[in-house]
């Protein structure tokens, strides 16, 4: 049975406040789900709605076909099994199948967008999904078949298995099979669930790197003796971006009074632009932030079933357009971001910014040092390049014409995951990088700045070793103290 909304550490479902944070909690850490009375009154009501209005009026997808079938009345005979026959033509997902973080993710969003109240699907599905949450199990999905107006083959999927036609993955045992009414199917399967949730997982992940990219900046920016004036409030102040006066601000906090005189006037861009190239970034993560809370708490579906009104309105909110821009936008910022580490890890193994030997060599003559990272940064930088490419560049006309706009916002989701796993390894291969370079200029961080915490870390935990070797290890090391740094 689903927790109560007493239930003290679950995350408690209303239709109205679910953020990123808890999707990742309950789709990554298992963390319990409760629902609200209040959602599950509004989900009920919708469902009373629904099933009056289909008494007095053409309803789309309860009493008619779908898609360019809208205008075939479904026989009254074949009513009860229309619900069952739509998921069934519809559950034609391709492809691998989605990990479970993925899933759990779209049926977090799933269960609590029912809670706002517009789908008119009848509440024992409500328990279903929380049920399924919290045992632990969840449906096969298949990785292609949305195009960004909505999530139907996996919806499908998960409603086949609501239904016990399909079996739950997962060590427990699912919910008991569900009987549906003939319009719960379409209600179910009209939204874009599965899209929202990887992307709150994007989002999330973006958070992170895009805050400890700080971090190894800074360390990179120590070791060659930068320049602060750049970071200086009053260069910032006199052209305030929101993102450049951050970025700017925490530049500032984490390197303190300088330790040293400046090398040059000016530096590489790496170091000088950074708070107005890594600025947009910051901007794009807190647009993408927007736009999911609105998506994550959206009474998007089509028809949406209003019960303050006892109508039905048949509308298109169920087009992903702002999910896709906010989306391909963060991709587009953080390649500008990446490039910045590829450059500054450049600089790192330059003689005339360190005063070290090239590629911070150690050892005999003609020793390669970290003259390979420069290479494997590199090519995962091109990763990054390549799936910034708007998502929604093309365009598919389906069903006969009748829809002739696709957003593509599932495939913007998934790129922008690729995309920031791809960045995790650019930036690890710079701190990796950064860390070598202050051990052998003997440089720390002040003391006293919340840099040093981080350099501690990394300096305790990666090898000293500067013997030419594999420093695949290293990297991987490196990547894991960046999730590591989030918590100091």
């Amino acid at each position: 049975m689903p927790l109560t909304a007493s239930s003290s550490s679950a995350v408690v479902l209303d239709g109205r406040s679910l953020t990123g944070e808890q999707v990742v909690r309950v789709a990554r850490w298992r963390a319990p789900v409760a629902v609200a009375e209040s959602g599950r009154q509004a989900a009920e009501r919708s469902w009373h709605a629904a099933r009056s209005l289909v008494t007095r009026r053409p309803v789309y997808g309860r009493t008619t076909g779908v898609g360019a079938n809208r205008l075939e009345t479904v026989d009254s005979e074949d009513a009860a099994e229309h619900g069952v026959r739509l998921l069934r033509s519809h559950a034609g997902g391709l492809g691998d199948l989605l990990s479970e973080e993925e899933v759990r993710a779209m049926l977090v969003v799933r269960l609590n967008q029912l809670l706002a109240g517009g789908s008119g699907v009848r509440p024992e599905v409500v328990d279903a999904l929380a049920g399924a949450l919290n045992s632990g199990c969840y449906p096969a999905v298949h990785e292609f078949g949305a195009i960004g107006t909505g999530d139907l083959t996996a919806l499908s999927e998960t409603g086949l298995t609501l239904l016990g036609e399909l079996d739950w993955l997962g060590a427990a045992p699912g919910p008991e099979a569900l009987t549906l009414d003939s319009g719960d199917a379409l209600a179910f399967i009209s939204s874009n669930a599965l899209t929202i949730g990887i992307a709150e997982l994007a989002w999330s992940l973006s958070q992170h790197l895009l805050q400890v990219t700080h971090l190894v900046a800074a360390l990179s920016f120590i070791a060659v003796d930068g320049s602060q004036e750049a970071y200086a409030e009053t260069v910032h102040n006199g052209r305030p971006h929101p993102g450049q006066i951050r970025a700017a601000e925490r530049m500032r906090t984490l390197l303190g009074p300088a330790l040293r005189p400046p090398a040059r006037i000016q530096d590489p861009f790496g170091f000088r632009c950074f708070p107005q190239i890594h600025g947009p970034a910051l901007d794009a993560a807190d647009r993408l932030h927007d736009v999911l809370a609105v998506e994550a708490n959206a009474a998007a579906e089509n028809p949406l079933i209003s019960s303050a009104d006892d109508a039905a309105y048949h509308h298109g909110g169920f087009h992903c357009a702002y999910l896709t821009h906010a989306l391909d936008g963060i991709r587009l910022s953080l390649l500008d971001t990446a490039h910045l580490s590829t450059a500054r890890l450049a600089a790192l193994i330059e003689p005339k910014f360190t005063g070290l030997r090239p590629f911070l060599a150690a050892g005999p003559s003609g020793s390669s040092g970290v003259m390979i990272l420069e290479y494997s940064a590199n090519s995962a930088l091109a990763d990054v390049r390549t799936l910034a490419a708007p998502a929604g560049l093309g365009n598919a006309v389906v069903s006969r014409g009748l829809e002739e706009h696709s957003s593509f916002a599932f495939q913007s989701a998934r790129q922008s995951l690729r995309s920031l796993t791809a960045f995790r390894l650019v930036l690890a291969c710079e701190l990796v990088t950064a860390v070598r370079a202050l051990r052998q200029r003997g440089l720390e961080p002040r003391a006293d700045t919340p840099l040093r915490a981080a350099y501690a870390l990394a300096a305790d935990k990666l090898d000293p070793d500067m013997t030419d070797r594999s420093l695949s290890l290293d990297v991987e090391l490196g990547a894991i103290l960046l999730d590591e740094f989030a918590r100091l």
